[in-house]
């Protein structure tokens, strides 16, 4: 059900589902939608006349009804075509009202529908279940079209009413040939990832429009055609030179919003960095929690799936979102690179601050899988307020270890530069900055150029990644292309 419906609870309770954008399943209701909007002819709606005095032009959609209000504003007087919605109404007659229809439940859904539908002036498409005493539950869509009647404004109705066996398998929404793969979408900067990934998956990039207009307002659309096709999109949400997190943020859901809305079966946003999840709590009096609403706006336009590498906080991950989230981590890949590299040493993975707890846990694991030997674990104390980090309190040994500083992202580098001068304090042999997102924010590649940090290993989660001494890439594409080709994306 669309956030229509939840917005006026008497819709909910009769309907099913409610389609501002109608996309009707049957093929009769799609040519009278499309019948009406070849009439409109560039005005708001059509007018009535149009229909009463070229009636062939509604020969071809034999489910439909003419109404329109009576004098009084209080209900809808059945004109033409009332035969058509007898299923709906109980054998109603040209001339009556709905008020006198012997289904009144049937009457109260074309009323509810005929009110929001002149009150938008916009078509509107419902679905819901229909049983007539001692006949089988049918499963019926009702499209509303707002008409003119002589005037300006919409005042009348056309209507078409389609019923089938709740037994009979549904057609998927308007399509008569459906292509089965997926389609995959990147944004110009983040192609290099997606092609990556969609190369092992044996597929291709299609191709999008990004247009920038003068005032900073863009444009984004496919360049194929995505109806009835599930589609993967990939865009870290990370700002960059050229465009901020809000700009990415914004293209994204809006480029999501236009995949639905020219008919995409399924969308999975891949966003290996999802921006706005450090803030999903409240830590002081009246905080908001982005990441909440983060996640309510990509459920609005529509979103089915969302792909994530590594977020702040799983857990809160999980419970923002209300459609399926697939959480990937990058702990393997860590391991085997510092394993390779540094050829068996004594590790200590390092948690910057007690958030990190968890994760400096997981990699853990994945070392002494690889290396057979325990590995230590020291944790470091961070408190942030209003951009001030302090603490200074350490828990744990690095001392002739190589210590491994693991964290979700670098973004400032402060926090990394903190825990590695706190490590090289306490005798660490060598110092590895480990992080999966190389957001480098501010002066983080001035920070990081200290000679006492050996290597600075990160993904390419984002790009581009900006110039840091002794720093190592690794490559996720393979994590994510399994994930894909794991999940349902089709």
């Amino acid at each position: 059900m669309t956030m229509m419906a939840a917005m006026e609870p008497s819709m909910s309770r009769l309907f099913t589902r409610i389609d501002s954008m109608p996309r009707p399943r049957d093929e009769k209701l799609s040519r009278l939608m499309q019948t009406w909007s070849n009439a409109r002819e560039g005005q708001v709606s059509p007018d009535a006349a149009v229909f009463r005095l070229s009636p062939w032009l509604l020969e071809p959609c034999d489910a439909v009804v003419f109404s329109r209000k009576d004098p009084a504003g209080r209900d809808y007087q059945l004109v033409d075509g009332a035969g058509s919605m007898s299923i709906l109404l109980g054998n109603p007659r040209t001339g009556a009202s709905l008020k006198d229809a012997s289904d009144r439940r049937g009457a109260a859904r074309c009323r509810r529908l005929f009110n929001w539908t002149l009150r938008s002036g916009e078509p509107v498409l419902v679905e819901f279940r229909h049983r007539q005493p001692g006949h089988e539950e049918l499963a019926c869509e009702l499209l509303a079209l707002p008409l003119r009647d002589g005037g300006v404004q919409a005042k009348a109705v056309l209507a078409g009413l389609s019923c089938r066996p709740v037994s009979t398998p549904e057609p998927r929404h308007g399509l008569q040939h459906i292509q089965e793969g997926p389609l995959f979408f990147a944004f110009k900067r983040d192609r290099p990832l997606a092609q990556s990934v969609v190369r092992q998956l044996g597929s291709t990039l299609s191709p999008l429009e990004e247009r920038e207009f003068e005032d900073g307002e863009h444009k984004i659309r496919p360049l194929i055609n995505v109806q009835g096709r599930p589609v993967v999109i990939f865009a870290s949400l990370n700002g960059d030179a050229d465009h901020s997190v809000n700009d990415r943020l914004c293209r994204l859901l809006f480029f999501i919003g236009a995949l639905k809305t020219n008919g995409a079966r399924r969308v999975t946003a891949v966003t290996p960095y999802l921006c706005y999840l450090r803030k999903d709590r409240r830590t002081k009096p009246h905080d908001p929690v982005t990441a909440r609403y983060v996640a309510q706006l990509f459920e609005a336009v529509g979103t089915d799936a969302v792909v994530v590498l590594e977020a702040h906080n799983p857990a809160a991950l999980e419970n923002a979102f209300r459609i399926p989230v697939i959480h990937l981590q990058a702990h393997a890949s860590f391991a085997a690179q510092l394993v390779a590299e540094f050829n068996h040493p004594a590790f200590t993975v390092v948690s910057p601050d007690l958030e990190a707890g968890k994760r400096a846990d997981s990699l853990i694991d994945a070392l002494e899988n690889l290396v057979g030997t325990t590995v230590g674990k020291a944790i470091m104390d961070k408190q942030r307020s209003e951009g001030v980090v302090t603490g200074d309190l350490f828990a744990g040994s690095v001392e002739g270890r190589t210590a491994i500083i693991f964290d979700d992202m670098i973004s400032s580098g402060t926090t990394m530069l903190r825990a590695a001068e706190a490590c090289r304090n306490r005798g660490a042999e060598r110092i590895v900055l480990a992080a999966t997102h190389a957001l480098f924010a501010e002066d983080a590649h001035c920070r990081l150029a200290k000679d006492y940090i050996d290597a600075v290993i990160v993904t390419n989660s984002v790009f581009p990644i900006a110039g840091v001494p002794r720093l190592e890439v690794i490559d996720i594409s393979k994590l994510l292309a399994d994930a894909l080709a794991a999940v349902a994306v089709a």
